[in-house]
């Protein structure tokens, strides 16, 4: 491989001369730029990144905690970063920290002096012990962290607020015995999904019944796990809210494995609306989360803040979500579901 030392002699300049044309950090003759830029193409010389970040004091890097890398969701949030992040000249160092401190730590270890800000994303640490792991010089962005920190700008979704909107939509259709499938324990979005369910079906007149709220973790075998323990409730509920996709996916398997049709005897829900939501058989219901805008903005404002830009007044971003009805939950109650109950 050709080495800045060849680029110069060819180009018949210095070292020092090549670095400040290749980095754009220095005055260099107009003919002088145009030999060493033709040597560098003709030995086809690329710049050792180390090197240029020992040199300028970037690496045009940016480093992404988060919670998992697997799943639709994950990789919507990942694309939405990198698409942004390429059209600036930035690549990404990944990694995920499975929602542990020990993990989280190691992980920012290995990112310091290697990136040039960080995305993280979070939900089971509160802000404060979070930003406590990411101490560091460079900026930082937070995803789907509770409000309240100041030091850091902080990017989510409006969870209660999807959750009303698709619990307003199962009541109007008749539904009143709804269960839900929660989230991860100690999880912010998923307290946060609790939180709107509950508060919809206090506003409608219906008490709160635990039997009927089972936990869950954000998978599919939680939710093929939850929904087989749900049908077998005395009377069964007509409408399974899954707190996510992925649990909703597992809770429509275990439904047709006990001979259970979606929608006409059970109506599932889910939330992030993925991809795979609209392909699905039935399609399935969900609240809508823009997750590559969630992506895309917090490299929008990661970039913003490496760049030089003032930081915005309002360092809290929410999300707006919307349920999308599909035909999981396309009917009222069947006459059999009246009757179970």
């Amino acid at each position: 491989m050709a080495t800045i030392k060849d680029v110069a002699s060819r180009a018949g300049v210095s070292i020092a001369t090549v670095s400040r044309v290749l980095n754009n950090s220095g005055p260099v003759s107009v003919a002088a730029a145009e030999r060493i830029r033709e040597a560098a193409d003709k030995l086809q010389y690329v710049p050792h990144g180390g090197a240029r970040a020992l040199i300028t004091a970037k690496t045009n890097t940016i480093g992404v905690l988060l919670p998992d890398l697997y799943g639709e969701f994950f990789s919507e949030v990942i694309r939405g970063i990198d698409q942004t992040a390429q059209r600036h000249g930035f690549h990404l160092l990944l990694s995920g920290s499975h929602g542990g401190k020990p993990e989280i730590d190691a992980a920012m270890h290995a990112m310091r002096g290697r990136t040039d800000g960080i995305i993280a994303m979070s939900p089971h640490l509160a802000v404060a012990t979070l930003v406590e792991n990411l101490r560091s010089p460079v900026p930082v962005v937070l995803l789907s962290c509770p409000p309240g920190d100041r030091d850091h700008h902080v990017i989510s979704i409006d969870n209660v607020g999807g959750v009303r909107a698709m619990m307003a939509h199962l009541l109007s259709l008749g539904h009143r015995r709804i269960a839900m499938i929660r989230g991860a324990s100690g999880n912010f979005d998923a307290d946060e999904r609790l939180r709107g369910y509950r508060e919809a079906l206090a506003e409608a007149g219906i008490g709160f019944d635990e039997s009927i709220v089972t936990p869950g973790d954000f998978t599919e075998a939680a939710g093929h796990r939850a929904a087989m323990e749900l049908v077998g409730r005395t009377p069964p509920p007509t409408a399974i809210f899954a707190a996510n996709d992925a649990t909703a996916v597992g809770a429509m398997s275990a439904l047709r494995e006990a001979e259970y049709r979606v929608p006409d005897d059970v109506t599932v829900v889910g939330f992030d609306d993925i991809p795979l939501a609209r392909y699905m058989h039935p399609p399935l219901a969900s609240v809508h989360v823009p997750i590559l805008e969630l992506g895309a903005r917090a490299a929008r404002r990661l970039i913003a803040a490496l760049t030089g830009e003032p930081p915005p007044a309002v360092r809290h971003e929410q999300l707006a979500t919307r349920f999308v009805a599909r035909g999981s939950c396309g009917s009222p109650p069947s006459p059999r579901r009246r009757e179970l109950q």
